[in-house]
């Protein structure tokens, strides 16, 4: 594999993020189950709100979050913390899961990009978007484009159309061909940059 800042610099939007944002890693989280409970908690949330709703969380915890762990903590402790009551069944769904089957980084590792999104939008609570930010944040695949995620498609618009909201997704995709196989990435680019506007 090439040089992924190398890549993204041939367009040159990414070459101004990149010296705006200095270089970014895609590395593999140390704890599978705990992060998808946190893209599970993050789900149609602003940032700020799922900062404070994790952070109150992760005190119910003696870190890291396990499946057991999650199936063990009192529903009203999670109510409290800020998690909605669909959110507690979706946690719990994808804890039994985790214990039933091998969602691990060793358990997926030959399995395409498709077939983990696959295998892991079979569980209540977990939908593509989900299963993206799991391929990106816990297996640490370079290449993957979540366009489910607002935030990313209000990013490219305002980076690489009018701002208005009229790209379309495939549009998008092509801006993001540019950019593999890194798009992951490029992904991190732009998120960068949405929150830092």
């Amino acid at each position: 594999m090439g040089d992924p800042l190398e890549t993204l610099r041939d367009d040159p939007v990414m070459a101004r993020l990149i010296d705006e944002h200095g270089p970014v890693e895609i590395s593999p989280a140390d704890h599978e189950y705990q992060r998808l409970a946190v893209s599970i908690i993050n789900q149609q949330l602003s940032t700020a709100s799922a900062n404070a709703v994790q952070e109150r969380v992760f005190e119910l915890f003696d870190e890291p979050i396990t499946p057991n762990a999650m199936l063990t903590v009192e529903e009203n402790a999670l109510r409290e913390a800020g998690v909605s009551r669909q959110k507690v069944e979706y946690l719990r769904n994808t804890a039994e899961a985790f214990r039933r089957k091998d969602y691990t980084r060793s358990g997926l590792k030959e399995d395409s990009d498709e077939t983990v999104v696959e295998r892991l939008t079979e569980i209540r609570g977990v939908g593509k978007w989900t299963a993206r930010m799991y391929l990106i944040f816990v297996l640490g695949r370079k290449d993957v484009l979540p366009l489910g995620d607002l935030a990313i498609r209000n990013g490219i618009d305002a980076l690489y159309g009018d701002g208005t909201g009229s790209m379309t997704r495939e549009e998008m995709r092509a801006v993001a061909d540019r950019w593999r196989p890194y798009r992951s990435y490029g992904t991190e680019y732009v998120w960068r940059a949405y929150e830092s506007d």
